[in-house]
């Protein structure tokens, strides 16, 4: 009891009580009323391609400012190495699977604008919670979680639908198909094999049809006519769609209406960057939420003249650098407005690079770091750990570094709690607020499970052990890679998440990620001792996990995700759906 006053009687207090005092102390968030927020989300970035993630040759100053002045994290997990059930998770704070937004096939994201499939109406997102407690919410860029559901103006699965006053942007993704001067890239081996059976069915129609006119074969003219009939509707009930990609996928919209079909890819960029500071500028009295949801780094890789050639990695260095500098410019312009001590940033990348992605020689994805696998792969690294910086000056400390397990998932609640709002209570959250951890209020990360799915299929379990501080994790299934030892699936372009290309183990591999990130040396019972503990800890989650876990209607079936087109979006009369309104104005 006596140590305290001993302390104050010393000669060296009267200057450190001076110091305490002079020091600004982090301004207690409750009382800043309803922070605005601006949430920056990358399209296949690795995060190996980032600066403040130890890229020295791809330049990302903006992105890095946010990291030196905001708290980085090097354990952010996404909640699938695909678009769309990522971002399903992200604004749900739920694993996709729960709202039926991963898949049981091979068709794991919203394939076509007229699909049926998408984010479920039932589905609460931050966005609808903050639009309650009096937020402008606006969705500038990428949205790939449906449109449509019976009609095609129903729009049940759109933003305006989940909480967002304003939209411009994509309602799909950015694909090779909306550049015309590049080779398609939706379904391509699909589609070489429908052309390719239209050919033969072709070649054996003119064949018979030949044989009947110089008798070398007896067949009756009703049947060449039923053959050829059927060779004429099969082209059809494929080109219909596939033929007319860039017409039906490649559109952009402002809220419900249609303002270019096909996009004009050269003004994307700066449309998707005016609208974002518009945006800012319109609510900049109000408290606002603006999801900017970029198209870079996706392929095309669409980057304006003023930045070709700019960086050591080609096209795809070039994007990233341009996404950088469109960061810049929405933080100059909420510190233009005076918005920067009012406003929480975070920046993040959807899932890991597409390692895949080449054309020729030219290297058009991502890269991971030393992380192992990509895009697409349920378990890897590389595929679910991407770059998480958040920036809130005077609440946050600058310059933080975490390690410890988070999500993208943990958005959800942590928005919700600083806007005054209440997360749902009649479902499962997978999500934790995150603000506690941020500001050093307490040490670890609320989540001692992480369970990583690609589709529906569990391909592995992290373990946070925070007694030890040991992150394990244990695969359960793996991609096979091709060629064998690639470290990803090239033979394929994408990794499957079942069937004959992949590897089921057991026992399971097992990592421990503080001392092996890479996941280059799987642990055994010969040379862990606490393999057996661990394997059956992870067990028993995975057993409690699935009680969590109940059955809802899978938005990515076949039947949801094939092409409609009474549900296609149009700004004509369909089919003949054509308009430039940016070009009109």
């Amino acid at each position: 009891a006596s140590f305290p006053l001993l302390c104050f009687r010393s000669p060296l207090a009267a200057p450190l009580i001076f110091g305490l005092l002079l020091q600004a102390p982090f301004t207690e968030p409750s009382t800043i009323t309803q922070p605005n927020f601006v949430l920056l989300l990358a399209d296949d970035l690795g995060i190996g391609d980032v600066g403040c993630y130890g890229n020295d040759t791809i330049r990302t100053p903006n992105i890095d400012r946010l990291a030196k002045e905001g708290v980085r994290l090097t354990q952010h997990i996404s909640a699938a190495p695909l678009c769309t059930p990522s971002r399903a998770a992200f604004l749900t704070g739920r694993y996709p699977l729960r709202s039926g937004m991963d898949a049981v096939n091979d068709y794991r994201v919203i394939f076509w604008n007229a699909g049926s499939g998408g984010l479920p109406p039932n589905e609460t997102t931050f966005a609808k919670i903050l639009q309650h407690q009096g937020y402008s919410t606006g969705l500038i860029g990428k949205w790939h979680l449906g449109v449509n559901c019976e009609s095609r103006n129903d729009h049940c699965h759109h933003p305006l639908k989940h909480g967002f006053d304003y939209f411009y942007g994509m309602p799909f993704t950015l694909i090779s198909d909306c550049q015309p001067t590049e080779a398609p890239e939706m379904d391509r081996a699909f589609r070489k094999k429908l052309w390719l059976y239209t050919q033969m069915i072709g070649l054996i129609t003119l064949t018979a049809v030949l044989g009947r006119l110089t008798g070398l074969i007896s067949v009756r003219w009703k049947t060449l006519t039923c053959l050829a009939g059927f060779s004429l509707l099969f082209f059809i009930s494929w080109f219909s769609s596939y033929g007319f990609v860039r017409y039906w996928n490649c559109i952009m919209m402002r809220n419900h209406g249609i303002t270019e079909q096909p996009m004009v890819t050269d003004r994307t960029t700066s449309l998707i960057l005016n609208e974002s500071i518009s945006f800012i500028e319109r609510n900049k009295h109000k408290p606002f939420l603006l999801f900017l949801s970029f198209l870079h780094s996706h392929t095309p890789l669409l980057t304006t003249e003023k930045f070709l050639g700019r960086s050591r990695h080609g096209l795809y260095g070039d994007n990233v650098e341009e996404m950088d500098w469109m960061v810049g410019q929405v933080l100059d312009a909420i510190d233009k407005e005076g918005l920067k001590d009012t406003t929480l940033v975070y920046f993040a990348s959807d899932h890991g690079g597409w390692l895949e992605r080449q054309e020729g020689k030219r290297q058009l994805g991502g890269w991971n770091g030393i992380y192992k696998g990509g895009k697409a792969m349920g378990g890897w690294e590389g595929g679910i750990r991407v770059p998480g910086i958040f920036r809130w000056p005077g609440v946050l400390p600058a310059g933080r570094v975490i390690d410890e397990p988070t999500s993208l998932m943990d958005i959800y609640p942590t928005v919700v709690h600083l806007a005054g709002g209440a997360v749902p209570q009649d479902r499962v959250l997978d999500g934790r607020d995150l603000l506690p951890l941020l500001r050093g209020a307490v040490a670890h990360s609320e989540h001692e499970f992480l369970f990583h799915y690609c589709g529906v299929h569990l391909h592995a379990v992290r373990w946070h052990q925070k007694d030890t501080g040991a992150v394990w994790k244990a695969h359960y299934v793996t991609p096979n890679f091709s060629p064998p030892g690639a470290g990803a699936c090239y033979e394929r372009g994408f990794c499957p998440c079942f069937g004959e290309g992949v590897t089921h183990h057991e026992p399971p591999l097992l990592f421990e990620l503080s001392r092996d990130p890479s996941e280059a040396k799987p642990l055994s019972a010969d040379t862990e001792p606490l393999f057996d503990t661990v394997i059956r800890r992870i067990g028993r989650a995975i057993e409690e996990h699935g009680r969590t876990l109940t059955p809802v209607p899978e938005q990515l079936s076949v039947s949801n995700v094939v092409w409609k087109p009474w549900l296609q979006p149009c700004c004509g009369t369909f089919p003949f759906c054509w308009c430039d309104k940016e070009g009109d104005n």
